[in-house]
């Protein structure tokens, strides 16, 4: 499927989503529901957890209502998806509705992959893998990333960039988007992406994240402020806080006794940034950590729309989440 479908691709079909990579999944599942407002801004928005689903729920969201016939209906968490509702959705994805996009959002591993087998050989069903980008893959995903604004970028300017601002996908997106909007109809060189990310390692998003997640709020303030003050983008700070938080979460939960290798892996981090992570969660506890994470998404929600403020919200943001780790 192309990275912008068409509501012709989506309406009277099913999206299948799949992978662990949730930032891939998230941008698959917005560029259906854009799709479907593109072509009728009326459109209905539905979603379901795939653990609360029935056939009769299914129809509900799936039903014409009075403002519009058309919809767009997102299933998450398949691989949770009752037996007793398996027949019903498969009986369904046989024979789509015309003025229904249906996306169905299975987070990868081996539960529920029955259900995905089946779904596959359904004519109706088109799937998205969202797979995890390895560290030695990233420069790619930049150079695709770029390449689907319509510019292009030099190798060294892209393996420059995964250095500056790290593995988390979300930022180097927005990155690349933030370059790309910024040198239209040029090559994107080494030397253009220094002038935006190089200089004071210190200013990067990523250290905000790593000095706030360490508890060292007076420094991650600093450095905050310096950093939006030379045109750090907002959502490259959520971005790196959310890459801080999820790593260290998943190290509460890795196997005691792991290599560094096999812990970089595990956590999608590059190799040399296990140890900071180590150190870092010493000072966290899995209930502290859960709820650094809300922290995060909500800052990143408001800065995204509901904020008058961005500063303020991440500035609050760090303070949240520096006295998270001091209450340990």
């Amino acid at each position: 499927m192309a990275r912008t479908p068409s509501a012709a691709q989506v309406l009277g079909h099913v999206v299948l989503v799949t992978g662990k990579e949730e930032y891939l999944s998230a941008r698959t599942v917005a560029s259906v529901r854009d799709a479907v407002r593109a072509h009728d801004g009326d459109a209905e928005m539905a979603e379901s957890q795939a653990s609360d689903l029935t056939l009769a729920s299914l129809g509900e969201m799936s039903a014409p209502s009075l403002f519009s016939s058309i919809r767009c209906v997102v299933v998450r968490g398949l691989e949770d998806l009752p037996d007793e509702s398996v027949d019903g959705l498969l009986g369904y994805c046989a024979a789509p509705s015309d003025d229904v996009a249906l996306v169905l959002v299975h987070g990868g591993g081996q539960k529920g992959s029955g259900v995905l087998t089946k779904l596959r050989k359904l004519a109706a069903v088109t799937e998205v893998k969202s797979e995890e980008v390895k560290a030695s893959e990233m420069p790619a995903f930049v150079t695709s990333e770029v390449a689907s604004h319509g510019a292009r970028i030099t190798p060294d300017a892209a393996t420059f960039l995964v250095q500056a601002i790290g593995s988390d996908l979300r930022s180097l997106a927005a990155a690349a988007d933030q370059l790309t909007n910024d040198f239209p109809d040029e090559q994107l060189t080494i030397e253009k992406v220094q002038r935006y990310f190089g200089g004071r390692a210190e200013a990067k998003s990523f250290t905000v994240a790593d000095a706030a997640f360490a508890g060292r709020r007076a420094q991650a303030l600093e450095e905050l402020r310096w950093a939006l003050d030379a045109g750090t983008a907002t959502v490259l700070v959520t971005s790196a806080m959310a890459a801080s938080a999820r790593s260290i979460a998943r190290y509460l939960g890795a196997p005691r006794g792991a290599r560094d290798g096999d812990l970089a892996r595990e956590l999608g981090v590059p190799p040399w940034k296990v140890r900071t992570v180590r150190d870092q969660s010493r000072a966290w506890s899995p209930d502290a950590i859960a709820a650094a994470v809300q922290a995060v998404a909500a800052a990143d929600a408001d800065i995204k729309g509901r904020a008058h403020d961005a500063s303020y919200t991440l500035e609050r943001l760090v303070l949240t989440v520096a006295g998270l780790r001091e209450t340990r």
